[in-house]
């Protein structure tokens, strides 16, 4: 049976040897690199104001409670790893849409031209995808976070400085056990939070929302593609479930209520892939039944 030769114009590039393909891989890793390279130098030199920018959230949350904004270094070189860490965060988020730019410069000359237009559109929906993920963390999760776990203090509460009173306020809450929490003045719980755990915390956050909200563009990519169906995403929805809930409890700090938040907007963006991956499917077949 003869087959059906592509045209001339179809595709850009012939098929080259795998040592050019290799070749032509490294140049690209090599670009993606530098753009990382250059974007973390950047993002140190101006690590202060990012510094600012990431701590809105929780200072936010402390002034609703008439409380300064106030966070602690814990060890000498703190404040060193604290500069590298947004440096190393900053350089990812700037470099990301030049790897993707390499990537699809990489694999765009095997492509033919319905498939680059069929591409295009996902290689943008890509970095979007992720700048809406992270701002719905920074603007949305953290926020309540954080105003959900400053609201087990219980204080601010100082002890008196004057022995005497001291002395006197101890006898006064013994004979008065009922007296107010705010008559008791040694029973204070206050945020008091390490820069670099807070930072910790924060970046894991916006990265793993920005990379959760990939989802859809992934798994939409692979249905037009014909590598998954809905019908197949759907079946398998028992085992994403139990994967989800994995990954959720490997990227969010220990406690549960942070699993559950980025569980719960995995499933939902995994739901939305199953619905995408439909649509498409419903496109194609119309694009069939008109071509019969």
């Amino acid at each position: 049976m003869a087959m059906k030769s592509a045209k001339p114009d179809d595709i850009d590039d012939t098929s080259a040897p795998l040592i050019e393909h290799l070749a032509e891989l490294r140049t690209r890793l090599i670009w993606s690199v530098l753009a990382f390279v250059v974007a973390m130098v950047l993002c140190y030199f101006v690590w202060n104001p990012i510094f600012d920018f990431l701590t809105q959230p929780i200072c936010q949350a402390l002034e609703k409670r008439d409380q300064a904004c106030g966070l602690i270094l814990l060890k000498l070189q703190e404040g060193f790893f604290v500069a590298m860490r947004i440096a190393f965060f900053g350089g990812f988020v700037l470099a990301f849409p030049v790897v993707g730019y390499q990537l699809w410069r990489f694999v765009a000359p095997g492509l033919y031209r319905s498939e680059k237009n069929a591409l295009l559109p996902f290689l943008i929906a890509s970095p979007v995808m992720f700048l809406i993920g992270a701002a719905f963390a920074y603007y949305i999760i953290l926020p309540w976070a954080f105003d959900f776990f400053l609201g087990f203090q219980q204080g601010p509460l100082v002890q008196p400085a004057d022995p005497a009173a001291a002395q006197g306020a101890g006898q006064a809450v013994a004979a008065n056990p009922a007296a107010p929490a705010a008559e008791q003045p040694w029973a204070g719980i206050v945020f008091q939070g390490s820069v670099e755990e807070y930072l910790r915390l924060t970046t894991k956050f916006i990265l793993a929302f920005g990379l959760s909200f990939q989802l859809p563009v992934a798994l939409t990519l692979m249905g037009k593609a014909g590598l998954v169906s809905s019908e197949g995403l759907g079946s398998v929805r028992r085992y994403a479930v139990v994967v989800i809930l994995i990954l959720a409890a490997m990227v969010t700090p220990p406690d549960v209520i942070s699993q559950i938040v980025l569980f719960s907007v995995i499933y939902g963006l995994y739901e939305v892939s199953i619905f995408l991956v439909r649509r498409i499917e419903k496109k194609r077949e119309l694009e069939e039944q008109a071509d019969v």
